[in-house]
């Protein structure tokens, strides 16, 4: 089975984004050349991307899945850093999902284990 091993998030500001991500999330960014921001994930595991600035005709692009230990305490700091909740916090068999727009229009699903 193929498995996500990066991503790739196109935003008109995003160094904008890059700190939200920093803030929220905890990961480790680091700007590049070319309006680029690498992205780590985790220090031992999980998956690498990055942040540049997307063209006029694809300002915006993107939404990944976030596991996290809290949705409710990721959505208040989401919120704090300028996010907006698109769906709020549904219930399934084994987990919780909830979606966000980031504060640069970029789209995020947040999800929890039960």
């Amino acid at each position: 089975m193929s498995r996500v091993i990066g991503f790739e998030m196109s935003s008109q500001e995003p160094e904008k984004a890059a700190t939200f991500y920093s803030r929220v999330f905890g990961w480790e960014t680091v700007e590049q050349d070319w309006e680029y921001w690498s992205i780590s994930t985790c220090q031992r595991e999980g998956i690498i991307g990055g942040i540049s600035k997307g063209p006029s005709d694809y300002p915006h692009g993107t939404r990944i899945q976030i596991e996290v230990d809290s949705i409710d305490e990721a959505v208040k700091k989401a919120i704090e850093n300028g996010a907006k909740v698109v769906r709020e916090k549904m219930e399934f068999d084994d987990f919780y999902l909830s979606y966000l727009v980031d504060p640069v229009g970029i789209g995020i699903g947040l999800y929890e284990k039960k």
